[in-house]
């Protein structure tokens, strides 16, 4: 089973956009999808949903509080997924709750609760994909420890560019200590504008420093807020559009990428 996290360290990069976009187009190529909300905000939630993970129960924050108090009645994991409103694509919802929880489970050693539970769930999803927090924190770590694949969003800002070589070699540090299985699938260049001189510098030397960049770009678009605002991820809103057509490259990249590194082991 694919264990996809979507990480960095810096907010307002497309994290939520790419994890619900990604698991959108495996859905609709027949793939048994699952998207875990480990964001407080709960983007991926109301992005999915329409509706904040308050609203929907069970929720990650009962899963949680169930962990820190251990029962011999507990649900299964399978008890707090939910049905999208689309086809072959679920989730597990975040709510507010989990920031408080955060250093109860720290406390407790839970740092290793999210790979048992996906592991619990093998033969029911083909794909998983986890939202993040925008910090190397519990829930991240957690992602991390628990993932197959690591995605770097980057937005072509010079800020984002300075932190992206300590962040490729934080990801690193926790495969080496903690998940021999993590690889970092490559650094997903988002909202780029390639008649703008800045994105393309930017990118250029990150190709330069032979970082693992993905080929296929995402564009800058007005129609991610209308998809955010419609809870309809592209390539159900409009899969005719320009960055719906993106995702669905870049989604073909990692699957030919997959297929390739399997072929090679």
């Amino acid at each position: 089973m694919l264990r996809r996290v979507v990480f960095n360290q810096k907010g307002g990069v497309g994290k939520s956009t790419i994890t619900v976009n990604l698991a959108a187009v495996a859905a609709a190529a027949g793939k048994r999808v699952l998207v875990v909300d480990l964001d407080p905000q709960g983007n991926s939630t109301h992005y999915l949903m329409g509706v904040s993970g308050e609203q929907l129960e069970p929720n990650l924050a009962g899963f949680f509080e169930q962990v820190l108090n251990f029962s011999l009645y507990a649900k299964g994991p399978a008890e707090f997924i939910h049905a999208t409103g689309l086809d072959n694509l679920f989730l597990m919802p975040s709510h507010p709750a989990i920031a408080e929880q955060q250093s109860k489970l720290e406390s407790r050693y839970k740092i290793y609760k999210l790979r048992e539970t996906l592991a619990e769930l093998t033969g029911q999803f083909d794909e998983v994909y986890i939202d993040t927090p925008p910090a190397l924190n519990f829930f991240t770590l957690s992602a991390l420890i628990a993932a197959t694949g690591c995605l770097i969003p980057f937005d072509c800002d010079t800020f984002s560019r300075d932190a992206l070589l300590g962040l490729l070699a934080r990801v690193e540090e926790i495969r080496q200590d903690h998940n021999a299985d993590l690889q970092i699938e490559g650094i997903v260049v988002n909202q780029f504008q390639p008649r703008a001189s800045l994105p393309q510098r930017l990118v250029q030397e990150l190709e330069a420093q032979h970082l693992p960049v993905l080929q296929t770009r995402l564009s800058s678009s007005v129609k991610v807020r209308e998809s955010h605002e419609r809870s309809l991820p592209l390539v159900a809103l409009d899969p005719r559009h320009k960055l719906a057509q993106e995702f669905v490259a870049l989604y073909a990249e990692l699957a030919s990428a997959d297929q390739a590194a399997y072929i090679a082991e």
